[in-house]
């Protein structure tokens, strides 16, 4: 199977079975690139996912497009963002009419309330994940820290707090 195939149904796999976004598509993307494919180590994987974070645009189909750049150029990151979109492209198309009258009843609450449960536990899964490859060391934690103390004390855009990460990792890691 030719790598642009091998990435297209990844990403539709990833798209497919994720609910919630792109910060919960992670730990699935992060599965099928490293440990399905070999594709990234999981420092190259946290490296692509905040480098996808500081990019406009949502994370998930960023990070596709890297991935895909990274494995096939240009034609790589195309194929690779159509698939991570082509799942929630086709349910829209399909339910779009059917959500609007659905969405109102109280059995619906219910089960967008379990699916926003779910996206957060995937999410902390990610982070717990990945945090094992970022916070290697003793300035990292503090890095970790300091961020995850200012956002919580002073709510701003995660823009702020990614430059701020950036900046202190250029003060701690000087060469």
């Amino acid at each position: 199977m030719s790598i642009l195939v091998s990435l297209y149904l990844s990403f539709v796999k990833v798209g497919l079975f994720t609910i919630g976004g792109g910060y919960a598509m992670i730990p699935l993307m992060e599965a099928e690139v490293i440990s399905v494919h070999g594709w990234l180590s999981a420092s190259e994987f946290l490296d692509v996912i905040a480098i996808a974070e500081m990019t406009p645009g949502p994370v998930s189909i960023n990070a596709a497009t890297f991935i895909g750049y990274k494995m096939a150029g240009v034609a790589g990151s195309l194929v690779a963002s159509l698939g991570v979109i082509t799942p929630s492209l086709v349910l829209l198309l399909i339910l779009s009419k059917v959500l609007l009258k659905v969405i109102q009843n109280p059995a619906a609450e219910k089960f967008i309330n379990g699916l926003r449960s779910a996206m957060v536990a995937l999410i902390l899964l990610a982070s717990y994940s990945l945090g094992g490859t970022a916070v290697i060391d003793i300035p990292t934690a503090l890095i970790f820290a300091a961020i995850l103390v200012a956002s919580i004390l002073r709510p701003l855009s995660p823009l702020y707090f990614i430059a701020a990460g950036a900046l202190l990792g250029l003060i701690f890691y000087p060469y």
